[in-house]
Formats: structure tokens, C-alpha cells, sequence
């Protein structure tokens, strides 16, 4: 649920959402059974379970053993399923000057569901096994923030030989770093570059991972609205690819350097429009450039990832090249840069199937607390297109309490040029998650 309240009533909600995440975790702390990383069933959008621990560890915060997700024959060993959860609950506060309010009027104190997800996802068949993924969720991080509910994943996977997989039906499109990878497993609390990317489409994506050891990571598509279930929108058709990989890597000592490339061509039925939030997601639209002519767009990304042990630094660069002759043909642009020191040392395990990190495993019963720094950009302002231009700093504490529970707070300032204005918004977000 939604709740636009004053700040009393939205941090007593908060409470109560999160005794209600407590008593889904159960009572004892159970011992961290997980499976590896490797798992076949495993898909480039599954929640996915975390890697195994060197020993079993009693977390202070109550957690579920990962054996009671694990795949499992059901109800014989052709059919193999495994549930999967996630849920998010948020509290935002905001503090604006006079010249935002002027801007984007006035935001509201809230506490929502940020995301509540369920999900299925495993294989069937005999010797050829084909892998499978059926999901929804209130809100969520790939929803639109307008809608309630939504169909996030309906997809079936065709691996062909060891290294190739074929995905087909709702689906990620292979584009930008903070898109691809579960934003639940990000330092940052919120993505800031959504309007370069869409969160799901329906279509095909094709998956190579290369290299004697896996270190790249090649995958490409195309997908259509007018395909996809309870949606009115018929842009046209998608294409999208993205290559990625391991410059270097020591696995031993949570070491490596990430790199990579992205391209989307975006379709557009005539019109298009670029808007967004300021890593808000019951923030306005603070960049919106209205519907403007347009035949499509090209998209292109950069990112890289280096992690040396608990300190890593991730960064992306997302740019749009707009086809319309009545605005100019536009240029739009975003990029962030994010640095992390998780202070127990621990480092996001890298999934070389999908070409990102996970999320941090703690190490130790009391968790492992993480500092994040964010500075981010976002300019939809190009000749006549006058969509507005922010910029954010954000510092915020991740504990990672458990394998499943984090707990954050993010404190951010956001800086909007627009209408000849120059507003100041301040931000508090905290979090509750948790991932099963």
C-alpha cells in the first residue's frame, strides 16, 4: 500500500511493517546452507540465492535457512521448482526550498511497500532441461510507480551447448548496469538513470558466456510492447546488446575490475518522451521532457565495477541520440559514480553467467555494515527540448544484516535546473529488505 501521512504516522507504519518482516523470517537464527552461484535454474533476473559460506554462521537478526528455497523435484524429478520472495518497505522524507516546490510542487512525506515481490522459477524436462521464471509484485524496483501490480517476469530459457542460453517472453532488455542486475543488490538505494531504459519488455534475448574461464559476457535481443500482457503502449520494436567482462580477476581476495558496453535502439510511434525521478520513487518527475516527435532513438552505455576487497567503485554513462527533426535531433545524457567500503570487509561476489555483482554475504553474527557515496548527473535538456537537468549526492549506510535482511538509510540532496530556477531538495529514505 501507498501512504501519503505526516512523519509520525508513516514512521509508526514503518514499525509495523517491520514486525511483520520479522515474524516471515521466523524465530532462531538458522545456519546459512546456499547454493552455489552456478545453479542451472538460475536466470538473469531471478532473485538469486546467495553463495555458499565457508561455515554455517548465527546471524543476532533472525534469518531463514537457503536450503528451504532451494531447487527442489516437484512433484517428481522431470519438474523442478523453487519460491522466491522480496520485501521492501520504505519511509521518505523531503525538505524543499521554495524554488523546487515552484518547479515540481510540493513532495509528500510517505511510507509504501517499495517493493513486494513472489516468484517462481526452476526447469523441466529430462536430459534437455529447459529453465523457467513466473513473477509478480506490488510496486517493486522494475515496476512503473503508477501501477500497483505487474507481471515483472514471464520467461522460458533454452540453453544451447554449455554457454549459450535463449530467453523468451517478458523480459529485461540487455541495457545499462543498473538495469540489468537486481537493484536490490546494489549500494545505492534507488537507480537514477531510468530514463535511458525500460524495466521489462516481451521478446527474445540470446546470452553467450565466453572465454575458458567465463570471463565475458555477450547478450542481445529484441522485444516489442505491443507483444507484452496489460499494456497499451505499441512503440515498435526494441534492439538492444551488451558486452561485458572481467578485465582482471582474483576471485580469492574479492578482487576484479568489470567493464562493459551497451546499445538500445528505442522505438518510438511517432512521439517519444524522457522523464525522472531523482533516485525517488515516490519523488515527481523531476526531468520530463513532455512527448515530442520522434522516429526512435539510439542509446548507448558505459560501465565499469572495481572491487578490491570491501572497497569497490561502479560507474555507468548512459547517453540518448533522438531522431527527431522538429526538436533538432536532441542529445540527452546521465552518468553516475558510486563508491562503496563495506567496513567488515566482505565483497559482492561477481555472477559471470549475467555480468554483475550480488550482494554482499556478511561474514561475521553482527552483519557487515556498508558506507556508500553517490554523485550523479541527468541532463534532458538539449536546443528546444527543455526537459530539465538534476544533480544528487547522496551518502547513506547499508547494514547487511544477514544473507536475506539489510537495513539502510540515505540521505540526499538533489539540485534541479529548470523553468530558470535552481531548486534544492533534500532527501531521507530509509529500508528495510528482505530477499528470500
Amino acid at each position: 500500500m501507498n501512504f501519503d501521512t505526516p512523519r509520525g504516522r508513516g514512521r509508526g507504519r514503518l514499525a509495523t511493517v517491520a514486525a511483520i518482516c520479522a515474524l516471515l523470517a521466523g524465530a532462531p537464527a538458522l545456519a546459512q546452507e546456499t547454493e552455489s552461484s552456478s545453479e542451472p535454474i538460475m536466470t538473469a533476473t531471478a532473485v538469486a540465492a546467495p553463495p555458499a559460506a565457508a561455515a554455517p554462521i548465527k546471524y543476532i537478526v533472525p534469518d531463514l535457512s537457503a536450503a528451504r528455497g532451494a531447487p527442489r523435484p516437484w512433484p517428481s524429478a522431470g519438474f523442478v521448482l523453487r519460491p522466491s520472495a522480496a520485501l521492501i518497505a520504505d519511509w521518505t522524507s523531503f525538505d524543499q526550498d521554495d524554488d523546487s516546490i515552484a518547479q515540481v510542487g510540493k513532495q509528500k512525506d510517505t511510507s509504501e511497500w517499495r517493493g513486494f515481490r513472489l516468484q517462481v522459477l526452476g526447469s523441466f524436462g529430462g536430459s534437455y532441461r529447459i529453465n523457467y521464471q513466473l513473477g509478480g509484485e506490488y510496486k517493486g524496483f522494475d515496476s512503473d510507480p503508477t501501477d500497483n501490480w505487474q507481471l515483472t517476469d514471464m520467461s522460458v530459457t533454452f540453453p544451447v551447448g554449455d554457454s549459450t542460453r535463449i530467453a523468451v517472453g517478458k523480459i529485461k532488455e540487455a541495457f545499462a548496469y543498473e538495469m540489468v542486475g537486481d537493484a536490490a543488490n546494489l549500494p545505492q538505494s534507488e537507480r537514477v538513470l531510468s530514463p535511458f531504459f525500460v524495466s521489462r519488455n516481451t521478446g527474445v534475448r540470446v546470452t553467450h558466456v565466453l572465454g575458458p574461464d567465463k570471463r565475458a559476457n555477450v547478450s542481445y535481443g529484441f522485444a516489442n510492447d505491443a507483444w507484452d500482457v496489460g499494456t497499451n503502449t505499441h512503440r515498435g520494436t526494441d534492439y538492444f546488446a551488451r558486452v561485458s567482462g572481467l578485465a582482471w580477476d582474483d576471485a580469492a581476495n574479492g578482487r576484479y575490475l568489470h567493464i562493459g558496453g551497451s546499445y538500445r535502439y528505442a522505438a518510438a510511434d511517432g512521439a517519444i518522451r524522457y522523464r525522472g525521478r531523482p533516485a525517488s520513487n515516490v519523488a515527481s518527475n523531476f526531468v520530463d521532457t513532455g512527448e515530442f516527435p520522434s522516429n526512435g532513438a539510439r542509446h548507448y552505455g558505459l560501465e565499469g565495477l572495481l572491487s578490491w576487497g570491501g572497497l569497490s567503485l561502479l560507474g555507468e554513462y548512459a547517453t540518448a541520440s533522438v531522431e527527431s527533426q522538429a526538436k533538432g535531433d536532441p542529445k540527452f545524457s546521465g552518468w553516475y559514480l558510486t563508491g562503496s567500503w563495506v567496513l567488515t570487509g566482505e565483497s559482492r561476489p561477481y555472477d559471470r553467467k549475467v555480468g554483475y555483482a550480488r550482494r554482499v554475504i556478511p561474514k561475521s553474527a553482527w552483519g557487515a555494515p556498508e558506507l556508500v557515496v553517490r554523485y550523479s548527473d541527468v541532463d534532458l535538456d538539449d536546443g528546444p527540448v527543455l526537459g530539465g537537468r538534476f544533480t544528487r549526492v547522496d551518502l547513506g549506510v547499508n547494514w547487511w544484516a544477514t544473507t536475506r535482511w539489510k537495513f539502510g538509510i540515505d540521505l540526499g540532496r538533489t539540485e534541479l535546473d529548470r523553468m530558470g530556477k535552481t531548486g534544492k531538495t533534500d532527501t531521507v529514505l530509509t529500508r528495510i529488505q528482505w530477499i528470500y
